[in-house]
């Protein structure tokens, strides 16, 4: 354990104080036992784990730039656990029972608010698929409902539910549980929490490779020098595949762009999550005010942390559309996020096809509501160096084997 002091932290609705770590850099030592490579939320919260969960604190997390400013920073803080496949919906309310009592085990407030995900149905086919995947969700034990167009004005009154316009609303899943949380004051609590046990979180620490011992990689290569390592754990989102080619192998991912964007602060008027696979469209309200929406991943392949016109300019149309009174809103800011997409819209979770090396990627547009729960597996995984149950379906092998887990256009929308 740390002889770090503890910090006082408040637990109310005010805005905690910013981490004082946030801005620390130690000097890395030599070597630890595990470094994990990406101090995004996936990577914290491994570590966290590791300390939590199996008392191995010689862990150090790497991170080219600032403490969660990838993805960590430009997600739309959706969570459910919704998803029809047993082997998703699994780990994914895994990840959701943590997210629940996560602000007490932290000793952090995330503002997890748990105002319900609605997954609108626009026609036969998003009916059929609705009704479906709610059946597969309570068989699974997960929280699900079908709801008809009335219904779903009733948990969204200001939804334009007309029969006379272009993207109709037939009804609807919803999922109680579900909601958002505040995705910095995740970051900060894991770290946070991580710090506590000894992880030393080690920011504008680039790697450049890798160094072998025989078959066994025994250390990263870094823009701050050498750093031994017992087993390395990849979690970089968007670049995990760079990093695997550096060691000799191949990941079957595509990099996307994923625009969102939030309006000016408003009075309170979205109670839940909207999202809509059709029109690829999702919006919900923060907790300072802001509109939140976002849109489909863009189709072409890239690193730019921006997207094409028409993808944002065809989410605003149907946004706008679904919630009339939205058109009064004004835009405050754009951004796009770089997600890896695997070829079954499934994640990567396991041993790397190099000894001492470990995969975290390919979750799409999944990853933020998976946090917590792919921390905890993860870090299973690693401390004893064999598959945690949750996450062994997501092993690389499954695409030699064909054992896939298709997610595309089965879980409501990718998000």
């Amino acid at each position: 354990m740390s002889e770090r002091s503890e910090r006082t932290v408040r637990r109310s609705d005010e805005t905690p104080e910013h981490p004082d770590f946030l801005w620390r850099d130690p000097e890395p030592r030599r070597h630890y036992d595990v470094v994990i490579v990406g101090a995004g939320g996936h990577g914290l919260a491994t570590a966290y784990y590791l300390a939590k969960n199996h008392g191995i604190t010689d862990v150090a997390v790497l991170e080219r730039g600032w403490l969660a400013g990838g993805n960590m920073a430009r997600n739309t803080t959706i969570i459910r656990s919704n998803y029809l496949w047993d082997e998703s919906a699994a780990i994914y309310e895994h990840a959701l029972k943590l997210w629940e009592g996560l602000e007490d085990d932290l000793g952090y407030p995330i503002r997890f608010s748990q105002r319900g995900v609605l997954n609108l149905a626009h026609n036969l086919g998003d009916v059929r698929e609705g009704r479906r995947r709610v059946n597969a969700n309570r068989l699974n034990g997960v929280d699900a409902e079908w709801l008809t167009p009335d219904e779903v004005k009733k948990v969204c009154p200001i939804l334009n539910t007309s029969p006379d316009v272009r993207y109709p609303v037939l009804g609807a899943t919803f999922q109680p549980r579900a909601g958002i949380a505040k995705h910095d004051y995740v970051a900060w609590g894991f770290a946070r929490g991580a710090y506590q046990r000894g992880v030393d979180l080690i920011q504008n620490c680039e790697v450049h490779g890798f160094r072998r011992d025989g078959e066994r990689v025994v250390g990263v290569e870094t823009s701050r020098g050498f750093i031994g390592a017992g087993a390395v754990a990849l979690s970089a989102a968007g670049h995990t595949s760079v990093l695997a080619e550096q060691l000799g192998f191949r990941l079957p991912l595509q990099s996307h762009p994923l625009q969102a964007l939030v309006s000016e602060l408003l009075e309170q008027v979205l109670d839940t999550v909207v999202m809509s696979n059709s029109v690829h469209v999702y919006v919900s309200q923060a907790h300072k005010g802001e509109l939140v929406l976002g849109a489909g991943i863009d189709a072409y392949n890239g690193y730019g942390q921006r997207g094409s016109f028409h993808v944002i300019e065809q989410q605003m149309a149907a946004a706008v559309e679904l919630f009339p009174i939205f058109s009064r809103a004004h835009v405050l800011r754009t951004w796009g996020g770089i997600v890896d997409v695997s070829p079954d819209a499934s994640p990567i979770i396991g041993r790397a096809p190099v000894d001492g090396v470990y995969v975290n990627c390919g979750w799409g547009t999944g990853g933020f509501k998976a946090t917590p729960g792919v921390g905890w597996v993860y870090a299973d995984t690693i401390a004893h160096g064999r598959p945690h149950p949750l996450a062994e379906p997501f092993a690389l092998e499954r695409f030699v084997t064909g054992a896939l887990i298709d997610e595309h256009g089965a879980a409501a929308v990718a998000h």
